[in-house]
Order: C-alpha cells, then sequence, then structure tokens
C-alpha cells in the first residue's frame, strides 16, 4: 500500500487542531468556573450574568465532538499567484492568536468544498479529502483542479461524485444500528439543500438511499449556524415518524455540535401531555385524520355549550333567586358570539350567571356577593358544568368517543354512521386514564385549538411553536397530522421530506401537492429532487425497481453510486421455522460486525421471533433505543427510514396482501441494506419478484 507523502505533515496539522481545540474547551471551562451567578447586583448585571453564562455552556457543548473526527478535509486556492488552505471540519477552531485553524463546515468558506466541480471550481486548485478514525489519519484523497484537458470524463461533465474514494469508504462501513451524520462527504446536490434558504417551506424529494433524512438533519445545523438569531431562542423542531425512527437518528445533531433541536413525533406535542402509546386499525386512523374532523371537533365543542335543562332556582336568605332556562339560552349564545376559544368564555358564562341571579332578587343585591356566597354551592356548580364547563382536549374527547349519541349527533352530514361507529370506545372514569393512539394526537390538538386556555393553566396548556421545523416521513401524514405541524410553525419556514413512492400510511399522498395545500403559504415553497442513490447496491436497486414500477409508476428509482454489489438471493423454502434461521446464521458469518435486520409482515412477527429464539440466535427488536443488537426483527411497518447492512424480507406476498398500501411497503423493505439484500418466502412470490 502506497503512504501519501503529505500524511505525516497533515497527521501533524491535525494534532495542532486538536490542542487548539483542547485550549478552547479549558478556557470555557475556566470562565464557567470562575463566573459567580448569584442574587448580588443589579437586575441588568444579574441577566448579563446568566446570558455570558449560557453562552459559555452553549459553546462547551458545540466543541464535545466526543469520538467524531475533527477535521475532514482541505481545500486549496490559488489567488493571485499565492496559494491559500483552509482545513474544514466539525466545529470551528482558532489558535491563540485567534487566527482559523479549522473552518466550520456550515461557514460560507467551506461551501467550495462541498459544491466544486471540474467545470466550475470555485475557485480551488486542489480539494484533499481525510480517512480518519478519531484523530489518527489513515489516508488521503486528492482532487485537482485546473486544466479540463487533464480531468476524467467523469469531473468535464460537472456532475460526478467528489470524493469518490472517501465517500465509498463511509457508505462500506458497517452499520452501528444509530444514523451517523455525512458531514465529512457531503455533495453538491445534497449541499444545496442543506445552505437552501430559511423562509418558506422547502419540499426535498429523495428516493431511498438518497440521504434525505441526514441532509434534512444537517440542514438543522446549517441553519442554527447561520440564523443563530433568532432560532436559538424560536427553537427548531424536528418530527419523525415513530420513536423508533427517532432513537434511531438522536446522535446526528449532538455529533455535529447542536444539541438544543427538539425531536418528537407528533404525539410528543400534544398539550397538556397524554400517554399515546396505541396503534389503530387503518380504517380508524384513516377517520381520524380526514379533515372532516375539524367540523366534528367543533360540533363536540359546541355540545358542551348548553342552555339549562329547567329554570334554575336557589335559596339566598329568606328570598330565592331564579334564572331562567330562556336567559341561560340568551347568556350562552352571547359567549358563543364573543368569543373565540370555548374555556375563554368561562369567566363570561360566570359573570351573567350570577348577574342574572342578583337581578330576580326581591331586594337589591350586588352580582359580587352572589358570586360570593353561591359559586361553590353544589347546585350552582352544576349548572355552570352543564351549561359551559372547563374542558382539556383529553376530557373533551375522552367523553365525545364514549358516548355513541353524541357522535351521531355531531357527526350527522359529516360521517356515515359506520364511520361515526369506527370512532367509539368505552368511557374510563378519569380521561388521565385513557392510553390514546398515536392517530389521536391531531385530534386532541383540534380539540386544544377550539378550547383554549384552561384558567390558570395557561403555562400548561400553552403550545410551543418554532423558528424552523423539519418533517422526515412527510409523505404519510394525514391531512389532520399537518394540520398539526402548521400550528408549531412560527413563521412558516419548514423542510419537508420524504418520498411519494414510500407512502404507506392510511392517508398516503399520491403527490407533494396534496401536502402542500395543508401548510402555510406565507411564501411560494420550493422542491428540491435528490436522484443520486448512494446507500444501495445497484444489484438491489435493480431488484426494488421492479417493485417501483407497481408501487409508484410516474416515479424513477435513484442512480446507484455504487455499480459493484452482491446480487440480492430469492429462496424459496419448505418451511420458514428452519429455513430463516439458516439464512440469518449464513449472514452473520458473511457480514462479521455488520447488522441484519429481518423485516416481516406483521402476521408473522411473533413467530419469527420464536424461530430465531429456538435456534439459539440473539435478536433484538425495534425499540427506541434503536437497532441496538447484531440481528433485529422489525415489523415492514416501522422500517422506513432506517439502514442496516443486510435486509432480510420475509413473505413479500403477505407484505403486499397486508399493508394497505402493499406495493410501497414492499419497496421499502427491499431498499434498506447497504451491501446485501434477500429475499424468502415459502409462499408463491408476488408477481413483479417472479423470474
Amino acid at each position: 500500500m502506497t503512504i501519501h507523502p503529505d500524511l505525516a505533515a497533515e497527521q501533524a496539522a491535525i494534532d495542532h487542531a486538536y490542542q487548539c481545540l483542547e485550549d478552547a474547551r479549558a478556557l470555557a471551562r475556566k470562565l464557567s468556573d470562575t463566573l459567580e451567578v448569584g442574587a448580588g447586583g443589579t437586575n441588568q448585571a444579574r441577566f448579563e450574568r446568566e446570558a455570558f453564562t449560557e453562552n459559555i455552556v452553549d459553546r462547551l457543548a458545540q466543541l464535545d465532538i466526543g469520538d467524531a473526527s475533527l477535521v475532514f478535509g482541505r481545500i486549496d486556492h490559488d489567488e493571485d499567484g499565492h496559494a491559500d488552505s483552509l482545513y474544514v471540519g466539525r466545529v470551528g477552531v482558532w489558535d491563540r492568536e485567534q487566527d482559523p485553524v479549522v473552518v466550520d463546515w456550515r461557514a460560507p468558506a467551506s461551501e467550495p468544498f462541498y459544491r466544486a466541480t471540474g467545470v466550475e471550481p470555485l475557485g480551488l486548485r486542489r480539494r484533499r479529502h481525510f480517512a480518519s478514525r478519531g484523530r489518527v489519519l489513515l489516508d488521503i484523497d486528492d482532487e485537482l483542479f485546473g486544466d479540463l484537458s487533464r480531468l476524467d470524463e467523469q469531473a468535464r461533465s460537472g456532475d460526478g461524485i467528489q470524493g469518490h474514494g472517501a465517500l465509498i469508504t463511509a457508505l462500506e462501513t458497517a452499520r452501528t444500528g444509530r444514523l451517523g451524520d455525512i458531514v465529512a462527504t457531503i455533495q453538491g446536490e445534497q449541499d444545496e439543500i442543506i445552505r437552501s434558504p430559511l423562509p418558506g417551506v422547502l419540499v426535498v424529494q429523495g428516493g431511498p438511499g438518497t440521504g434525505k433524512t441526514v441532509v434534512a438533519l444537517h440542514r438543522a445545523a446549517y441553519l442554527l449556524y447561520t440564523h443563530r438569531f433568532p432560532l436559538q431562542d424560536q427553537g427548531v423542531l424536528v418530527i419523525g415518524p415513530n420513536r423508533l425512527f427517532l432513537g434511531y437518528i438522536e446522535q446526528v445533531l449532538p455529533s455535529l455540535g447542536e444539541a438544543g433541536v427538539r425531536l418528537a413525533v407528533l404525539s410528543d406535542l400534544v398539550v397538556p401531555r397524554v400517554r399515546t402509546n396505541l396503534r389503530d386499525t387503518e380504517d380508524v386512523a384513516e377517520i381520524k385524520g380526514d379533515l372532516r374532523m375539524v367540523a366534528l371537533v367543533r360540533r363536540a365543542v359546541r355540545q358542551r355549550q348548553r342552555a339549562l335543562r329547567t329554570d334554575f332556582s336557589i335559596g339566598y336568605g329568606l328570598q330565592t333567586l331564579r334564572l331562567s332556562r330562556g336567559e341561560s339560552a340568551e347568556i350562552v349564545s352571547e359567549a358563543r358570539r364573543r368569543f373565540r376559544t370555548h374555556n375563554a368564555a368561562r369567566r363570561f358564562i360566570e359573570d351573567e350567571f350570577f348577574a342574572a341571579l342578583a337581578n330576580s332578587a326581591r331586594d337589591e343585591v350586588e352580582a359580587t356577593v352572589v358570586r360570593e356566597r353561591l359559586r361553590w354551592t353544589f347546585p350552582v356548580r352544576e349548572a355552570l358544568e352543564w351549561m359551559w364547563p372547563v374542558l382539556s382536549p383529553a376530557q373533551l374527547i375522552q367523553e365525545f368517543y364514549g358516548s355513541r349519541a353524541l357522535l351521531r349527533s355531531a357527526g350527522r352530514g359529516l360521517f356515515t354512521g359506520e364511520e361515526v361507529e369506527r370512532l367509539h370506545r368505552p368511557r374510563t372514569e378519569h380521561s388521565s386514564d385513557v392510553i390514546w393512539s398515536f392517530a389521536d394526537a391531531p385530534v386532541l390538538d383540534e380539540a386544544r385549538a377550539n378550547l383554549g386556555f384552561r384558567p390558570g393553566n395557561k403555562q400548561a396548556d400553552e403550545v410551543r411553536t418554532h423558528g424552523h421545523i423539519v418533517v422526515d416521513e412527510a409523505q404519510d401524514l394525514s391531512p389532520m397530522a399537518l394540520r398539526m405541524v402548521s400550528r408549531r410553525s412560527l413563521n412558516g419556514s419548514m423542510t419537508i421530506v420524504g418520498d411519494i413512492a414510500q407512502a404507506t400510511g392510511s392517508w398516503a399522498h399520491d403527490s407533494w401537492e396534496e401536502v402542500l395545500d395543508l401548510l402555510p403559504e406565507k411564501r411560494p415553497p420550493s422542491r428540491r429532487e435528490l436522484k443520486t442513490g448512494y446507500r444501495i447496491p445497484a444489484p438491489a436497486m435493480e431488484l426494488a425497481a421492479r417493485v417501483l414500477t407497481e408501487a409508484a409508476p410516474d416515479l424513477e428509482p435513484p442512480v446507484a453510486i455504487r455499480r459493484d454489489g452482491d446480487p440480492p438471493e430469492v429462496r424459496l423454502v419448505d418451511a420458514l421455522a428452519s429455513g430463516l434461521p439458516q439464512m440469518v446464521r449464513k449472514e452473520l458469518e458473511r457480514i462479521g460486525t455488520g447488522n441484519v435486520a429481518v423485516i416481516v409482515p406483521r402476521s408473522l412477527e411473533e413467530a419469527v421471533a420464536t424461530w430465531l429464539s429456538d435456534a439459539d440466535i440473539p435478536h433484538g427488536g425495534a425499540t427506541r433505543a434503536g437497532l441496538h443488537q447484531q440481528v433485529t426483527l422489525i415489523p415492514v411497518s416501522l422500517v422506513k427510514g432506517l439502514e442496516t447492512d443486510v435486509a432480510i424480507v420475509v413473505e413479500p406476498a403477505r407484505i403486499v396482501s397486508e399493508e394497505r398500501q402493499g406495493m410501497r411497503s414492499l419497496y421499502v423493505a427491499l431498499t434498506r441494506a447497504t451491501k446485501r439484500v434477500n429475499v424468502i418466502h415459502a409462499e408463491a412470490l408476488p408477481a413483479v419478484l417472479r423470474d
């Protein structure tokens, strides 16, 4: 193996960068230790100390890169006859004279490292990629720019892959069960998306293996760096499809020095918080995601705004105070007219209720006195709760779902009787005991929007908005879910990521127009498409492309840059119980330290777990902790967005028949592996896979 002549010199430069990084960390720690933060001094002084302390803590977090490589490249400019070099790395580092040692990958000066091509070198003479393991430099890969006649055909075309050697090495590295960053190997088409302007909605369409998820996460890190003010205060939110996915991606942003981004699934955003851990059937989830639920929830709230059933009377000293049913109807009608949210009108209802009682007295009496003496009596409390109760979203919806009469009344003209029946569920004694489904989250959020703050609970009931929102796998979000996402946007700035061909949910969209119609329209949306497949070898992509012709015939599969690779194995067995463990063992021997995903239809999940256990094959399940064992059993409904070294797809025909978007689900399953995909079946294959 030939050793690059500059290896020792570049190792020395990297060592110097690490020393400067440690010096910066030591200085920040020293300032943090010596800074006095207490109650003394003026308010202005305390505020300044707290702000300074917060800045130091943020800087320490940014400088903590763990075991990740600090420096991953160098760019050499040739301007006015003299060379100028910049090292590009994970964070910006300066020496004691405040001269730059490493330029942050997000800085404008680093852009040529990702964007330069043979046709447009952007002033570069050379781009150098480092292959490192922690602090140790292993190899150097150089790209030279200049005379086009000396460049190969790929470089002259201007659309080749930059840093090909470093990229292929990264792609072929064994998976760890957690998504890693791509900061050292970002390609030009990806960098263009990452550095897109902040305002408005950006839609990124990308097929499997194009890197759309990591691009979206790197974009969040880039925006926080470029727009630190105001985004640090406004917040950045990343919404994923499920908690398994969040566990899979949670290390990416901290590795880029951004630990303050919130990762969440939609149910995490419900306020006040509720317990969510159930999955509805597809037909129920479809109803709950329908925009007709907006009117249904509004009617459900209106049902709780009622005139008294009979005239009300209560003793007050030697006289009786009265409120007629007609008067109560007028109070309710006026409250509906005056107030936008339900809970905000409760004080008005009480004021008018007690004023009417005071007006009914024989002798003049103040309404405030009546209120003070009667407000806690049972008849008054019962009357007020009937007319206009203070409600949380969970209280409203659990009582609504639990009453067929209320459901039928509110659903008249909106839903069929059979559709309304799907929403019914038995009531529990307390709404706090309910475990909600994930599809209930947007319904509860719609209820919160109609109910507003409960008196005295503004902080608990307040929805946090964010300066930028990233939504992954957005092609599966229902109209109600997209409405919920829009409420979390402070200014309409979003990055929407997904693949229409992988739309498999109960509300699978056929175009991005359907999604955009339900998002903020403060600016015209921007669109980008990632067309290059980095993860999936060409032989595996060719098999998946056959399924794509039926799953989404209008879409083209990504172009795989890895032309070589093992061909997929499609194996027919007499019995899965014996054939599947044999295939898993074979793949474990071949893959070494890599991981294997066994992707199954829902109906076989328990059986496959038993077969693997009986065969003494250690394996894990798809959990919030991610793919933490070498062999992981994953139902096809949860595998989207994940990647693994080897994928074993079990009984494709069942996947197609059991999933609502069966062909699209099969396409997802066949596009998870970075090295090899196998198919095992005892039943007949879908026609598209027969050869």
